[in-house]
């Protein structure tokens, strides 16, 4: 297993409580067991191990910070080291526990009827039925305001057209959280996969998050009864919501990625003998390493404080913003750096940087690029908006 006080140069591991050691050595022990053995080969073959997601439910990973219907009623702080843990593994895990847990789960516990919750929250929660968020659209990207999908009431039914691009877990799940445009503005939807009129096509050829289910969705003609609109959703500022407690995971999640690398990079450099010495014996290469791990640092203790605020009730937007912006691009600077230094190795599927380099493209893409995150920051400190 990890060795957490290998990297951990501010002992940060003492400011956590028992059961929050308890829930991240019980998830490294699983990303160990079950997901390094055979994560490298799935990149490789673009293949999906979906049965990894019920074994996440029966270890209570899946909606773990949530309250009531099965869920493990974790703090925040665990939810992070479960994200921080996983993506140690690899980001489709993390990914796939965001989407199920964040998108889904937490949408329907915030917005959706009793029935919804009963219905759907105990199945999600042992990983037997996936789920999955329809808000990016083909023409929307970063402006999802731009959203061309649309419902239109049709007496106690709604009619859905439209589609929707890069789904997590879109050919997997059995219900598809869709935001629609309708005449009161944007709305949400629970979908049936089964319903007529659904279609979820995989995209291949990635280069990253290769292990990962991707999906295009098509919606034609889909009639949804309106028992199925998710109440206490209203606007746009409910995707906008649940994408703020996705992006909280993504932070913490990034740790564990740029934690993989260092630890890797600080094996091979102490094993791979250059003219007479090991590479970690070099000025050069111990100046990087020192930098990893004080960016790694950083990056915690913003983590750390985030998980407070949030278990205060006091995270705000700009906040979760600044920690997705600042430990992605740590992370990814990390995963380049030490695939540099495993040298012609680092190219190689059978080391783990490269993948997690790869993977991280995705990530400081997808919940918000870079640019989004550093505009939210800049319009907190001007009071102007640049968007």
């Amino acid at each position: 297993m990890n060795d957490h006080k290998k990297i951990d140069l501010y002992d940060l591991r003492s400011s956590l409580t028992e059961e929050e050691c308890l829930v991240q050595d019980s998830v490294a022990r699983f990303v160990d067991q079950d997901i390094l053995p055979i994560i490298g080969e799935h990149f490789a073959a673009h293949t999906i191990p979906a049965d990894l997601a019920p074994k996440m439910g029966k270890l209570g990973l899946l909606g773990a910070n949530l309250e009531g219907y099965g869920c493990a009623g974790l703090s925040q702080t665990a939810y992070g080291l479960i994200c921080q843990e996983l993506e140690r593994g690899d980001s489709t895990l993390r990914s796939l526990l965001s989407v199920q847990s964040s998108l889904v789960m937490w949408c329907i516990h915030q917005f959706g009827s009793e029935a919804h919750k009963e219905r759907w929250l105990p199945a999600m929660v042992t990983g037997e039925s996936l789920g999955c968020f329809g808000l990016t659209e083909p023409q929307g990207g970063s402006d999802p305001a731009n959203m061309k999908t649309n419902a239109k009431r049709d007496g106690d039914n709604w009619i859905l057209n439209g589609s929707k691009m890069w789904i997590t877990n879109g050919t997997l799940a059995e219900v598809a959280v869709v935001w629609a445009r309708t005449v009161d503005g944007i709305r949400g939807f629970l979908v049936e996969t089964d319903r007529p009129g659904f279609e979820a096509r995989s995209i291949k050829n990635k280069f990253s998050l290769r292990a990962s289910d991707t999906a295009e969705l098509f919606f034609s003609d889909i009639s949804v009864p309106d028992e199925n609109r998710l109440p206490g959703a209203e606007g746009l500022k409910s995707p906008l919501a649940c994408l703020e407690q996705a992006r909280y995971g993504v932070a913490w999640g990034a740790i564990g990625a740029a934690q993989a690398c260092l630890e890797e990079a600080l094996d091979y450099t102490a094993t791979r003998t250059l003219f007479k010495r090991p590479l970690s014996k070099n000025q050069l290469i111990q100046t990087r390493l020192a930098d990893a791990a004080r960016r790694i640092t950083n990056a915690q203790v913003l983590a750390l404080q985030m998980a407070r605020l949030k278990e205060d009730n006091r995270l705000s937007t700009v906040q979760i913003s600044l920690a997705k912006w600042n430990n992605v691009r740590m992370a990814l600077d990390i995963a380049r750096d030490c695939r540099d230094m495993l040298g012609g190795a680092g190219i190689s599927v059978e080391h783990v940087a490269i993948r997690h380099m790869l993977n991280l493209e995705s990530v400081i893409t997808y919940e918000g690029t870079e640019s989004i995150h550093q505009l939210v920051v800049g319009r907190e400190l001007t009071g102007e908006s640049a968007f």
